[in-house]
């Protein structure tokens, strides 16, 4: 059933520009050697600086690089921007070199000691030291890939000068709709660890004691037990109480600062969050997939059709009662640590994912969407009728003797080597290591697209 921001939408014939969000990615990977063990070369020099590159910088690890792709105008050209800096970054490595497939990290060394942290601006640096005082140098380790929304002015404006009665400004308007696609999201977690999980088994050193699982599970990097950052979680009933929940547990110690409760779903606007709560949402930055190994730049295309599918769905529904948030996301937390947790050739909760993926099914007739969307509704009905079509499920047989080592390596090195094929890689960072997004946009795009 369509709420009456979604009739409006499909009356409008809006739904094609109401799907297609402006989008960036941010993907995350560990550099290792062929032998599987974090690497210890440094950061890339034919890449620039790591502490300015806007594109490619590092992370936690100094052996973890990240990818940041300019913001695109649909989820194409996102694509294209990341597997153009994926190639620069590969194509920077050094002999030997590679980028591990995988969210969870390589061997990691016996004694993890702080000459493993990223070199970076003595702000970030600060961090990551206050940071440690809680939390395992393993517990920075695992990598993932960000995906983040924002819905075109277009929309909001159509909305806005509709319901004039419901909304102060074209801010409100914002404020409502990511608030209602963060609530959704986590709200449904548990389906998008379950579908796109990658994380059964971590590698030799990771854990330092026996409080770890003891066969492979969905997905370590999703799990409250064993997964990255804090054991918090935001209250998403409105911007107000997003930020005040923040606030207050800076306050008691339960976080060190509000950068440290980014939680599955982070709202994006201005960094001081107080600013935030004046000034209004601008996107929103969704952070619970792991990294695909099945894809060399870590995500996939249908992946991300699924994700623009499922926020779709969820600005164009009714969205939950605002006295019902905050028990609706606790009892989803706790379903998303039992899929996280469980074997990869189980589905603990078929039933509840079927009738989600059946309703996503009824929306996509009802706006009468293209094909593509109906084949990746089909693909994850199959992934929830069988469990080893899963990522985790499909990385269950190539474990051998407690690890994925080999075929990890194997994977990588393929990557690398496709990589280093590239008939013109992007090679304007050893010159300039911070490049406009204009300046990419001319290198993919020769100027002839509109990005």
């Amino acid at each position: 059933m369509l709420s009456k921001i979604g009739q409006l939408i499909f009356d409008n014939e809006a739904v094609a520009k109401t799907s297609d969000f402006k989008m960036g990615l941010e993907v995350e990977s560990d550099r290792a050697d062929e032998t599987g063990h974090l690497s210890t070369e440094p950061y890339p020099n034919t890449i620039g600086d790591e502490t300015t590159n806007p594109w490619i910088t590092n992370d936690f690890l100094e052996a973890m690089s990240e990818i940041v792709t300019p913001p695109a105008n649909n989820a194409i050209d996102a694509v294209h921007y990341l597997y153009s800096i994926n190639t620069a970054l590969r194509t920077a490595l050094a002999p030997g070199e590679i980028l591990w497939p995988l969210s969870m990290p390589p061997i990691m060394p016996k004694v993890k000691d702080k000459t493993l942290i990223a070199h970076t601006t003595p702000k970030k640096q600060k961090y990551f030291e206050t940071w440690l005082k809680k939390h395992s140098i393993s517990e920075g380790a695992p990598c993932g890939t960000h995906v983040n929304l924002s819905v075109r002015p277009h929309v909001i404006k159509m909305i806005y000068d509709n319901f004039q009665n419901r909304f102060e400004s074209e801010q409100d308007v914002k404020n409502y709709l990511y608030m209602t696609m963060a609530q959704g999201f986590i709200r449904y977690r548990w389906l998008i660890t379950y579908l796109f999980g990658a994380s059964p088994i971590a590698e030799e050193n990771y854990f330092d004691n026996e409080n770890r699982p003891h066969h492979p599970v969905r997905s370590l990097r999703q799990s409250t037990s064993f997964g990255f950052g804090a054991k918090f979680f935001a209250d998403y009933t409105n911007l107000n109480t997003y930020v005040d929940s923040m606030n207050e547990a800076v306050k008691n110690k339960t976080l060190l600062s509000t950068a440290e409760g980014q939680g599955p779903v982070r709202l994006r606007g201005d960094n001081d969050l107080n600013e935030m709560k004046k000034k209004g949402i601008q996107y929103i930055e969704l952070r619970m997939l792991d990294l695909d190994p099945s894809s060399s730049v870590g995500i996939r295309t249908g992946t991300i059709r699924f994700l623009r599918l499922m926020a779709s769905y969820f600005i164009m529904s009714p969205s939950i009662k605002q006295s019902e948030v905050v028990k609706t996301l606790d009892r989803a937390n706790q379903m998303n640590d039992t899929v996280a947790l469980e074997k990869p050739n189980e589905c603990t909760y078929r039933v509840y994912a079927q009738s989600f993926i059946r309703q996503l099914k009824f929306f996509v007739n009802s706006i009468q969407a293209g094909p593509e969307y109906q084949e990746i509704i089909q693909d994850m009905e199959l992934r929830v009728k069988y469990p080893e079509l899963t990522p985790s499920g499909q990385l269950l047989g190539h474990i051998k003797n407690n690890s994925l080592v080999e075929y990890a390596v194997k994977l990588g090195r393929d990557y690398q080597d496709g990589a280093l094929q590239a008939l013109r890689p992007y090679r304007e960072f050893e010159d300039n290591d911070q490049p406009t997004a204009e300046d990419l946009r001319k290198y993919l795009f020769g100027g002839s697209w509109d990005v």
